[in-house]
């Protein structure tokens, strides 16, 4: 194994190897190794995507050298004793990540090798935390929503009921309230807290047993007929039975899926084998266009590499670790360090080579064990026995390891003084230092993504697309990416499509599987027929070579009004109308050419040529209106493909909106916003008072968010809350734990009364060099012409890119799209713009 992985076996790496063997021997997880090397070597063989490592076990050099992981633990200084710690004997924990699509083969392979019987998935239960039951007692009471919501967030995240009235004043007085009805909301809740809510299958644990499981665990058949045990993680632990995580990480199906369309290039790309220095990667780092980047793409994230322009993967790797609740606060010190803002100050010189890398802050656990390995002289295991008491803020064990460190830093010449600084420090980090091992094995999947979509951008997101059919949202952010990358999205067509999405000379072409209604026997329908006889001409031509018992009508209509069959001759209203006809004539085609076949065999013998005959004639009808085909695509894709209602307010979105919807969750709860969109769908609702309120879902083009209109503003504004109402709204972001962020809305007015009401500027760039004395006068009489409210800047621009802003104290213009389009016309769309 060793020699596969290093060139040169030098001691160190073989001492290395020997003390790890040494520890396994001990531990007696030698057979463990084995049985995981097994199951990875089968989906290996397969073609499964295996992700690179994640958590503790990418620490591991024999992990490494069997070819369980592929992160090398030398490389990225990686503890081996932080996954197997001989001093704090428990089970290792190798987690695996597969690709989400084929990880069931994997758990197939396993039951089949180990016994059907002896292997199943383990449960996992939801319990009611303190936010949730909190809402849950408030909705049974039938206390008003915004009320509920406000005492919910009352309560720190991660602490329990009986802390929240400890730590918080206000929440301690609605508690002790004369009001019946707070009383009985928090003292309900405290009854009900940390019960069991609902039982479900663990998304990644799987228990392998030494005989069958009937005699160890109790089983559960779910809802969905699957069997699981009837005891969770940490009790299949207890018992001592082996536990596996075999996780679907979507990323990888996605890395695989570009790999396979870049071979239809004749692209051959080996991902484990990629540059890890390429200075493009960095770049779209830097420049924070990491939508798609697994771990990367959020706003706030991207935010961060702007700042922090990483150069090296192990500035990804510290982002990935640093970017968490916690460890966030050391992010502007982290980056004003690497940046030379801030000096890079250590408290003695043998802190230098290990917190190097992470320009002097303590960022990883592994860094912890390494300063009290060597600078009191602990073993690996002692010292991750520290981090551990460390993390849990015992003062008892706390007191009893500062007495020994201070020993054994004064043992290497370190003084009491300073060795105690060290101590607070290292105390102070581990609370919320991250697992290295983790950070690295992800942040590598994360170079890897970054570095395809560098690359090979077409193929990236094409493959990005296919990995989130059915997810509308998600499928809205990636076409808003395209448009940014000006990658061209194309429509479905049954003369281009397949079930996936696909590169093409033009663009990135839809995949049929993304229509609702279409199924994967209709769509290898279409293909084969394609295949077979070439591109259709008419509905009827594409009809009558299709297998009809798979292509109904519902997916011909399905396919029609989603646009799919836009190439075909006529119009969308013309095809609509003409399925009935079509459908007749493929029938008695069919029934007429299967008469004729003197066997079956000749049916499969079929030259494919295709026999041209004499077609009906489409239907004459009205085209549908360009709202109604948009409606429609809506309807059948979840989004819109061949335009945007919102594209004539695309200006007014951009100066206006203080958020993109896509962007809500990274803002914190409370936060004001002015949003802009189409109203897609409504809900209503009598709130305690019999009075209406809605539950409104609002769209623009990166995404969607509820927004809560309460009765009072739903009251001010009842007149514009409609589908498909174009609005712009102001209100409050409304945050909770583990859900989309929504907003509260204070105020809705039309998007067609935007400009008036926020747009404070009219900009121009001119370039010194262009200026005459016409170019002025032309622009001047503009201006006079179009009198309003807002300033009339000029941004002018000489030969060095240099430029000084004017701003007109004489006159203030209107900013109606007659005047900026006059504008445009005579100075260039992207030298005039609006401000708001």
């Amino acid at each position: 194994g060793l020699r596969w992985r290093y060139s040169e076996i030098t001691p160190e790496i073989e001492q290395r190897l020997r003390n790890e063997l040494n520890i396994i021997k001990q531990t007696g997880y030698a057979g463990y190794f084995l049985i995981v090397k097994d199951f990875i070597d089968y989906a290996r063989k397969k073609g499964i995507p295996v992700g690179p490592g994640r958590g503790s076990a990418a620490g591991s050099l024999v992990a490494y050298a069997l070819g369980i992981t592929n992160i090398d633990p030398l490389r990225y200084n990686l503890i081996f004793e932080r996954f197997l710690n001989p001093e704090r004997i428990t089970l290792p924990d190798i987690d695996i990540d597969f690709c989400y699509e084929r990880r069931e083969k994997i758990i197939d392979y396993v039951k089949k090798k180990y016994g059907d019987k002896n292997v199943t998935q383990i449960i996992t239960f939801g319990t009611m935390a303190a936010r949730a039951v909190i809402r849950d007692v408030g909705r049974v009471l039938k206390m008003k929503y915004n009320e509920v919501d406000r005492i919910a967030k009352l309560i720190p995240f991660g602490k329990n009921l009986d802390e929240a009235i400890a730590l918080v004043p206000e929440f301690r007085q609605l508690s002790e309230s004369e009001d019946e009805t707070y009383r009985k909301l928090i003292d309900y809740s405290r009854v009900l807290e940390g019960l069991a809510r609902h039982a479900s299958t663990h998304a990644a644990g799987v228990v392998i047993a030494p005989a069958e499981l009937t005699n160890f665990v109790p089983l559960y058949k779910t809802n969905q007929g699957d069997v699981t045990t009837q005891y969770d993680m940490k009790c299949i632990e207890k018992i001592g039975l082996l536990k596996m995580d075999f996780l679907g990480l979507r990323t990888l199906t996605v890395i695989d899926n570009t790999i396979k369309l870049l071979k239809k290039r004749n692209i051959e790309i080996d991902i484990d084998k990629i540059p890890l220095d390429d200075v493009d990667t960095y770049k779209l780092f830097s420049n924070g266009e990491t939508v798609g980047v697994f771990q990367f793409e959020s706003s706030g994230m991207r935010e961060c590499l702007r700042k922090l322009k990483p150069e090296c993967i192990e500035d990804l790797i510290a982002m990935n670790a640093l970017f968490r609740p916690g460890p966030m606060v050391m992010i502007d010190d982290f980056i004003d360090r690497k940046h030379g803002r801030k000096p890079i100050e250590y408290l003695h010189p043998s802190l230098e080579p290990i917190l190097k890398e992470t320009y002097g802050v303590i960022v990883y656990q592994e860094q912890v064990i390494q300063i009290a390995s060597k600078l009191a002289g602990f073993s690996m295991g002692e010292a991750d026995v520290l981090r551990r008491a460390m993390g849990k803020k015992n003062p008892k064990a706390m007191q009893q390891q500062l007495k020994r460190f201070v020993e054994g830093a004064n043992k290497n010449g370190i003084p009491t003084n300073i060795a105690e600084e060290i101590f607070d420090l290292m105390s102070r980090f581990a609370g919320y230092g991250f697992n290295k091992s983790h950070a690295a094995g992800y942040a590598l999947v994360a170079y890897q993504t970054a570095y395809l979509k560098t690359h090979y951008p077409a193929e990236f997101m094409a493959a990005s697309f296919s990995s989130e059919m059915g997810n509308t949202d998600r499928i809205m952010v990636l076409m808003e990416e395209c448009r940014r990358m000006g990658i061209k999205v194309l429509p479905p067509d049954v003369n281009e499509s397949f079930t996936n999405f696909v590169v093409t000379e033009e663009g990135i072409r839809f995949g049929l599987g993304a229509i609702k209604n279409v199924g994967k026997g209709a769509i290898e329908s279409i293909v084969r027929a394609r295949k077979k006889h070439g591109k259709f001409q008419t509905i009827f031509d594409f009809v009558q070579h299709l297998d009809l018992r798979l292509v109904n009508r519902k997916v011909l209509e399905s396919l029609i009004q989603a646009g799919a069959m836009d190439s075909l001759q006529g119009h969308r209203a013309q095809l609509m109308a003409a399925v009935g006809t079509a459908i007749n004539f493929a029938q008695s085609q069919q029934s007429a050419s299967l008469r004729r076949q003197t066997s079956i065999f000749d049916v499969v013998e079929d030259s494919g040529k295709r026999k041209v005959g004499k077609y009906p004639d489409l239907p004459i009808v009205e085209r549908w209106s360009p709202f109604t085909k948009l409606a429609k695509e809506k309807e059948l894709l979840g989004f819109y493909i061949s335009g945007h209602p919102l594209a004539k307010f695309e200006e007014e979105l951009q100066a206006f909106s203080t958020v993109s919807l896509e962007a809500l969750n990274s803002l914190q709860d409370g936060a004001l916003v002015k949003v802009g969109g189409i109203i897609t769908s409504i809900k209503t609702h009598h709130d305690r008072n019999q009075r209406i309120m809605a539950f409104v879902k609002l769209e623009d083009f990166s995404g969607s968010c509820e927004v809560l209109v309460f009765s009072d503003a739903y009251e001010k504004n009842q007149g514009l809350i409609k589908i498909d109402s174009m609005v712009m709204l102001i209100g409050q972001v409304s945050t909770r734990e583990n859900e989309n962020a929504k907003i509260i809305c204070r105020e809705i007015l039309p998007l067609t009364e935007a400009r008036e009401r926020f747009a404070k500027n009219v900009c121009v760039n001119l370039n010194f060099e262009d200026i005459n004395d016409e170019m002025l006068g032309k622009i001047k009489k503009l201006v006079q012409k179009n009198k309003g409210e807002c300033f009339f800047l000029i941004h002018l621009i000489n030969g060095d890119q240099r430029e000084c802003l004017i701003r007109s104290q004489k006159f203030r213009v209107s900013p109606q799209e007659n005047f900026i389009s006059q504008l445009r016309q005579m100075l260039g769309k992207q030298n005039v713009w609006i401000e708001g």
